[in-house]
């Protein structure tokens, strides 16, 4: 079963995000309160731990939920692999995928802590097609 480890948040845009016990995620916008958030097709970013853990295999420490800046983390979907299009329930939201990993910007903090970032070769993007709250422990599925 594929399901949510945790939700992330950040007010600045290149840093770190801290996991939330629930996130509100609103149509045409995203995570309420986060950076990122806005009428764009990325307004959710999305890592899973499988992800996180090839990072951690290469010797890298303390690789915390959010540290890849991901707004949620995920276990038992290989995210990178869905197609863009595909649509997702997760909690009481449900999502579209916009696009699949990122290039990766200049003077990246995460970058800087880790020596390399996993997000711009494994992370999505999605859009948010039905307004709800997601939080740690909730399922995903594809719709």
């Amino acid at each position: 079963m594929a399901k949510v480890i945790a939700i992330n948040i950040s007010e600045k845009k290149g840093v770190i995000k801290k996991p939330i016990e629930k996130g509100l995620f609103k149509v045409d916008h995203g995570l309420e309160g986060d950076a990122h958030a806005g009428n764009w097709h990325r307004q959710v970013s999305l890592l899973g731990q499988e992800s996180i853990n090839k990072m951690l295999e290469k010797g890298i420490k303390d690789l915390t939920p959010g540290i890849f800046a991901e707004n949620i983390t995920t276990e038992g979907i290989v995210l990178y692999e869905l197609p863009v299009g595909t649509k997702l329930r997760i909690g009481e939201t449900e999502m579209e995928v916009t696009q699949i990993g990122k290039e990766c910007h200049q003077g990246c903090e995460i970058r800087k802590l880790t020596g390399d970032c996993v997000m711009p070769r494994e992370g999505i993007f999605t859009k948010v097609l039905k307004e709800g709250f997601i939080k740690a422990g909730d399922e995903i599925e594809i719709i």
